[in-house]
């Protein structure tokens, strides 16, 4: 910036702000576009913006990551994922999770998703290096096991999210390991580590009582013993819990819930088979205030008084999912049309439900004004032109999915 006039010196703005006072120009800029203009200003400018960067998403081999280490001295996160469609060879190795463990030391997220080279080797480098990982996410690693894994946990003892879906090797002694290192533990995702078992849950939750979400969908080596251990142990901080197709899961576990977990807001029981009508009533008195989403196909118990009371009682439900229960009928929603409430459901999945018709869901478009989809396939007595006969006004934004052209939210999986 110059001066103007007889007595002004020529002074630059890089001699007048210090380091401190540039980085809180930096701070004041949102836009991550403005941040990179900042950069191009001048080297020191650049110098600035990169050591203040938080985060940054990238494909790069060890000579590259070892350049970004240098530069993004800072970092907390980074993305490494892969995308299954557009994978590149050879991908993220042991090598790369070296120079990341070596280069990286203040990251507190690294997401590795569909890494698939990499081994237990990478992971031993993690767990040394990266003491402040708060956020891994390796699922479809699929080299990985145990050992490996339970070296992030004994380094990373701050671990508060660990995803390891399709990790087909790994075992309950990543749970024990958790359990004895990682107390505040708080999101877990196992879906498809089906060699876990009971006892890897009941080890868990001896040490981590804090967990928030757990997703545990097809570990059909689990049942009532190991899960409800958990919803004891994690009553108060439960708020996901995730268990499609783990057939061997039945009332004790949705009672336990219905008696200990408050705050729980999603619950996913598709093709749990052997819950009861009368389980699912208590999961409905006990569930009235915090259940948001509910996912119930192929619970072949559930009748149209169960389902009433779901609707009745649990007044903030936005997502619901009973394809496939064939008992549910229409008087599941006649028992709730002279009451004076307003449902909140946003998703509502019917799909092959064979004795609900046009006039049922004519009960329930009455009731839910919020409404933004609903999946009708293969309800024999529900077409367009009938819904169209019938007069039915849905909600403006509603999507009506009559043949699977419709794609289909994601909450419920």
């Amino acid at each position: 910036m110059n001066g103007a006039g007889s007595g002004s010196s020529n002074l630059c703005i890089n001699d007048t702000l210090t380091d401190d006072e540039l980085r809180s120009i930096l701070a004041k800029l949102e836009s991550e576009k403005d941040k990179e203009i900042f950069g191009l200003v001048c080297k020191r400018w650049l110098r600035l913006q990169s050591t203040e960067r938080k985060k940054l998403a990238a494909r790069a081999g060890p000579h590259m990551l070892r350049r970004m280490a240098d530069r993004f001295t800072r970092l907390l996160e980074l993305d490494l994922a892969q995308s299954v469609s557009r994978s590149f060879y050879p991908g993220v190795t042991d090598s790369d999770l070296a120079v990341i463990a070596n280069g990286f030391t203040c990251l507190r997220v690294l997401n590795l998703h569909n890494c698939k080279g990499i081994s237990d080797v990478g992971m031993k480098a993690i767990g040394e290096g990266l003491s402040l990982l708060q956020s891994l996410d390796v699922s479809y690693c699929r080299k990985l096991t145990d050992k490996g894994l339970s070296a992030v946990a004994k380094g990373c003892s701050d671990l508060r999210v660990l995803h390891l879906a399709g990790c087909r090797f790994v075992t309950d002694g990543i749970l024990e390991a958790l359990s004895k290192n990682c107390h505040n533990l708080e999101k877990l995702g196992l879906q498809g580590c089906t060699n876990i078992t009971n006892y890897g849950l009941i080890s868990l939750a001896s040490g981590c009582q804090q967990i928030k979400y757990l997703d545990i969908n097809k570990c059909s080596n689990v049942s009532d013993v190991g899960v409800s251990s958990v919803s004891r142990a994690c009553s108060s901080s439960l708020k996901t819990l995730k268990l499609l197709d783990c057939y061997k899961i039945g009332d004790e576990t949705i009672l336990s819930l219905s008696k200990y977990c408050d705050n729980l807001e999603t619950l996913i029981i598709g093709g749990c088979r052997d819950v009861s009508n009368d389980a699912i009533k208590s999961l409905a008195a006990a569930g009235r205030s915090n259940l948001k989403n509910l996912r119930m196909d192929w619970c072949l118990n559930l009748s149209d008084s169960s389902l009433s009371c779901i609707l009745s009682q649990c007044r903030n439900l936005e997502a619901l999912d009973i394809g496939c229960c064939e008992e549910v009928s229409d008087a599941a929603f006649e028992l709730i049309s002279s009451e004076e409430v307003d449902l909140r459901l946003k998703i509502l999945k019917v799909s092959n439900c064979p004795k609900i018709t046009v006039a049922g869901i004519g009960i329930l478009v009455g009731k839910c004004s919020y409404l933004e989809y609903l999946d009708v396939r293969s309800c024999p007595h529900i077409t367009k032109a009938g819904l169209d006969e019938a007069g039915l006004h849905f909600p403006e934004f509603c999507k009506v999915n009559f043949n699977g052209t419709i794609n289909e939210p994601v909450v419920l999986i």
